[in-house]
């Protein structure tokens, strides 16, 4: 659960991103949450508000749902995230955590043409909250908008506007041990872009398969398959179908 922790760090302020793909400067007071929870006994401070932890806690439980490919959790996980942001009556709050999903789906090459949770929010959303959205869905990035990504997006985000695909490549591999999911973000976004090559592929299935993340790894292997049969080479694409037909085994 590290990953998603680090992706949900800051959930009520919400991305670090998917472990840095949504960050702390996104999601500050339940940030400081998961943090503050076991000290909330013994603080003289004011205790954490309980819509803060149960955001935090159901925006977790329905990342590692989606990812593992549990629907009917994630469902149900992210309606108690949603009413618990509700409660506060603000729509920028309830605007990051339709980011944060859309996140994961871009991982999992999953997310539609636009994030429709955000944009029905979206009049309400910060500047940099907007050109995430806009660096997720893959649409023509503003000037100023590097600047305002997540970090861990902004070297790929970079890469891409200036049309230098090598540099965008290394840099998703770059983060790849420390923010997985970070980086299969960064890797879906490439490949909406039209942009993942065998490597970045490669990658995201390492990345998908290290962490046991059933969904995107299912998606990837799947993109890995047809690269290679297009490629010509035969074993790779016998070995992703291989990995595919396994997997439906299990429920």
């Amino acid at each position: 659960m590290k990953p998603l922790s680090r992706l949900t760090t800051g959930f009520a302020s919400l991305p670090r991103h998917l472990p840095s793909v949504i960050t702390r400067r996104w999601m500050g007071p339940v940030a400081a949450a998961a943090a503050l929870a076991t000290l909330v006994a013994c603080s003289s401070q004011p205790p954490v508000p309980e819509w803060q932890l149960n955001a935090h806690g159901a925006a977790e439980r329905a990342l590692q749902a989606y990812l593992t490919g549990n629907q009917r959790v994630e469902a149900a996980e992210w309606a108690r995230a949603r009413q618990a942001l509700a409660s506060t009556g603000r729509a920028d709050l309830l605007a990051r955590a339709e980011l944060l999903r859309c996140a994961a789906q871009v991982a999992s090459l999953a997310m539609p043409l636009t994030c429709e949770g955000f944009a029905a929010l979206a009049v309400d959303a910060t500047p940099a909250e907007k050109a995430y959205a806009r660096y997720l869905e893959g649409r023509g990035l503003l000037a100023g908008d590097v600047a305002m990504l997540p970090e861990s997006q902004r070297a790929t985000a970079q890469a891409l506007m200036s049309g230098q695909e090598q540099l965008a490549q290394q840099a998703v591999g770059a983060a790849a041990p420390a923010e997985p999911l970070s980086s299969l973000v960064a890797a879906g976004v490439l490949f909406r872009a039209g942009r993942a090559g065998p490597q970045v592929v490669a990658g995201a299935v390492n990345m998908a398969s290290a962490q046991g993340w059933r969904r995107p790894l299912m998606a990837w292997l799947t993109v890995q398959a047809e690269q290679a049969e297009r490629a010509g080479d035969a074993p790779l694409a016998e070995q992703a179908r291989r990995r595919l037909a396994l997997m439906a085994l299990s429920p």
